[in-house]
C-alpha cells in the first residue's frame, strides 16, 4: 500500500471575528445556518479527517458552498484552520515558520487554478519558467526545464506564443506545465477544468490521466462534477455544508453510499462505466472453458458485448491470472439496478 502523503486531522474552519467561540457553538450542536444568523460567522469546514496517499489522484467534490475549495487551500496554508492538523509526510505544516512555508509552496506543492492565472505579457515559455526563476533557477536552465514540460503537455512549438493567442484549453495546459516545471511532489488543482468547453474539458481529463500514469504525482483535484470525479479519482471525498459525508473509491461510493445525500448525489451516474466485474463475480460458480473471459478490473459495461453476442455467462479473471468466478447477465442487471 502506498504511504500517506497528506493527512488531515480534525480540521475545522470558521470565518469571522471570533472563530474559536463560534466553533465551540458548532461543537455544541449549532448548525451552519443558525451559526450565521446568531453570530454572523460562517462555517467553512467542520472536523474533516482524511488520508491522501502518495501517487494517487484524490478528488474532493461537492456542490457550491460545500467547503471543497476552502479545504484545498489549507494544504498550502493559503487558509489557516481554526482547529486541527495537516501533515505532509508526517510533518505538521502548521508549525512551519515563514521560510519553511515558502519552501513548501515553491518546491513541494504546486497549484493549478481555474482561471489559468497566466501573465499576459509573458510568452508560454516565460510563464512556465516563472516559478523557477522566482526560486533562483538561472534563466537558461529555467527555460530548458520549461521546454520539457511544454512538450509533455502537447504544446511544443508554442513556446514563443502569448496567452491571448491560445485557446482556453491550451492556456490551461500552460498552467499545468507551469505547475509541473517546479517538479513539486503535490499538485493542487482547484476546479482546474471547469471553465473549459465540454469537449476540451474531456481532452484535458484524458491528458491528466495519461500524465499521472507517467509521472505518479500526488494530485488533489477539486470538482463539483461527479462524472469528472469518477473518471479521475483513485479516491473521492464528498463534502456537504463543510462536513465530510463519505470517502472511498468511485465503485465503493456507488455500491454503498453512506447516506441519503450521497445516494441522491450518485443516483444518475452510469454505473456500468464505474463498477468492476470482479466485485460482482460469483466465486462459487465457474464458467465452462468456452465462456468469454473478462478481467476483474474491467467495468461491467465491458461485459455487455459478450452478452449481446449470446453468451449466458462470462468468466472473470484476476490480474494474477487466477479465475475470480463467473458473471451472468442477470447479475449485471441487478448491479446496475441497485438490487
Amino acid at each position: 500500500m502506498r504511504p500517506i502523503k497528506i493527512r488531515v486531522e480534525n480540521v475545522s474552519k470558521v470565518f469571522g471575528r471570533d472563530p474559536a467561540t463560534a466553533l465551540a457553538k458548532i461543537r455544541a450542536g449549532l448548525d451552519k445556518t443558525r451559526l450565521k444568523e446568531e453570530t454572523d460567522h460562517v462555517l467553512g469546514l467542520h472536523d474533516i479527517s482524511l488520508d491522501i496517499r502518495a501517487g494517487e489522484t484524490f478528488v474532493i467534490m461537492g456542490l457550491s458552498g460545500s467547503g471543497k475549495s476552502t479545504l484545498i487551500r489549507h494544504f498550502n496554508r493559503l487558509i489557516e484552520p481554526t482547529a486541527g492538523r495537516i501533515l505532509f509526510d508526517g510533518d505538521d505544516i502548521l508549525a512551519h515558520d515563514a521560510a519553511r512555508l515558502q519552501a513548501l509552496r515553491r518546491r513541494k506543492v504546486a497549484m493549478v487554478f481555474q482561471r489559468f492565472a497566466l501573465l499576459p505579457h509573458k510568452t508560454v515559455a516565460e510563464n512556465v519558467a516563472y516559478g523557477l526563476t522566482l526560486d533562483g533557477v538561472p534563466k537558461a536552465e529555467a527555460l530548458r526545464r520549461a521546454a520539457d514540460q511544454i512538450a509533455l503537455v502537447g504544446l511544443g512549438g508554442f513556446e514563443t506564443s502569448y496567452p491571448a493567442q491560445l485557446s482556453g484549453g491550451m492556456q490551461q495546459r500552460v498552467g499545468l506545465a507551469r505547475a509541473l516545471a517546479t517538479d513539486a511532489e503535490v499538485l493542487l488543482m482547484d476546479e482546474a477544468f471547469s471553465a473549459l468547453d465540454p469537449l476540451i474539458r474531456h481532452d484535458m481529463q484524458v491528458q491528466l490521466k495519461e500524465l499521472q500514469g507517467r509521472l505518479g504525482k500526488t494530485i488533489v483535484f477539486i470538482t463539483h462534477d461527479l462524472d469528472e470525479a469518477l473518471m479521475l479519482g483513485d479516491h473521492i471525498a464528498i463534502l456537504k455544508d463543510g462536513m465530510l459525508r463519505q470517502v472511498g473509491t468511485g465503485a465503493e461510493i456507488l455500491a454503498r453510499p453512506a447516506d441519503d445525500y450521497v445516494a441522491r448525489f450518485v443516483r444518475d451516474v452510469n454505473r456500468g462505466r464505474i463498477l468492476l466485474c470482479g466485485a460482482f463475480a460469483d466465486a462459487g460458480v465457474m464458467a465452462d472453458v468456452e465462456a468469454p473471459v473478462i478481467g476483474a478490473e474491467a467495468t461491467l459495461e465491458t461485459a455487455f458485448a459478450a452478452f449481446a453476442g449470446g453468451a449466458q455467462v462470462v468468466a472473470v479473471r484476476n490480474g494474477d491470472g487466477r479465475m475470480a468466478g463467473s458473471l451472468t447477465a442477470q447479475r449485471v442487471m441487478q448491479a446496475l439496478a441497485r438490487v
